[in-house]
This record gives C-alpha cells, sequence and structure tokens, in this order.
C-alpha cells in the first residue's frame, strides 16, 4: 500500500484518482496518529509527502525512519514540492527521503511513480 500527505485536495485527489484508475491501493495519512494506525494495520510500501504540508511533512519523514526496523522491509518515501523550495527539499533529503522531486516532474511521472511505488508493497 501507498500514504500519501498532500496539502490540499487538489493534490490528495489526484494522487488517489490515479492510483485507483491503475489498482494500486492507496491511502491518506493526515496527522502522526494516523500514519502509525497505517502502519500497524497495513503493509506499507511507500509514503507520498507533499512538502506543502509544511507543519507535518518533515514530521512524517522523520517518523517513517525513526520507527521502522534498519533490517527488513523498508518504506520508500518520496518528497514533492515547489522547485523554488530549494532549503525544504534538501531538508527532506537529510530527513531520510528517498526521491525528491518538483512538482511538475511529480504530476507527469505520477502513474509510473504509483505503479512502481505501488509493486513495492508487500
Amino acid at each position: 500500500m501507498v500514504l500519501y500527505a498532500a496539502a490540499d485536495l487538489i493534490w490528495a485527489t489526484r494522487i488517489k484518482a490515479t492510483a485507483d484508475a491503475l489498482g494500486v491501493a492507496c491511502r491518506p495519512v493526515r496527522s502522526l496518529e494516523m500514519l502509525e494506525a497505517r502502519l500497524a494495520d497495513s503493509t506499507i510500501g511507500a509514503l507520498i509527502v507533499d512538502l506543502d504540508a509544511a507543519d507535518l511533512a518533515m514530521p512524517l519523514i522523520r517518523r517513517v525512519r525513526a520507527r521502522l526496523p534498519k533490517e527488513g522491509p523498508r518504506i520508500t518515501v518520496l518528497v514533492f514540492g515547489p522547485h523554488v523550495a530549494v532549503d525544504a527539499m534538501e531538508e527532506a533529503r537529510r530527513a531520510g527521503a528517498d526521491v525528491v522531486l518538483a512538482r511538475g516532474a511529480f504530476d507527469r511521472r505520477l502513474p509510473d511513480i504509483l505503479r512502481q511505488l505501488g509493486g513495492q508493497a508487500g
């Protein structure tokens, strides 16, 4: 399953609709508590985080990295945001993001991204 945290309804809808069309299990995360619940009840292959979800983005990345064991299946963390958010993108890398994309690249590649990330879930 792929989890996603989007800053607004437009991105949330775009991610969910694309995942549904591809048959990729995908569920939203709107808080750290929701992330913990999803991790406890599902096999998660990836987390997509919108950097515009400013108060939630870095805490989600850090929680995923801190919570999971060093060995065994690893959750891929993909972050996307405005191309001008260079500092936030670098902070996401330092926090443990595996992939950091500008919003335009994420938008163009969304179907392929979801296919790849959806195939990682157990």
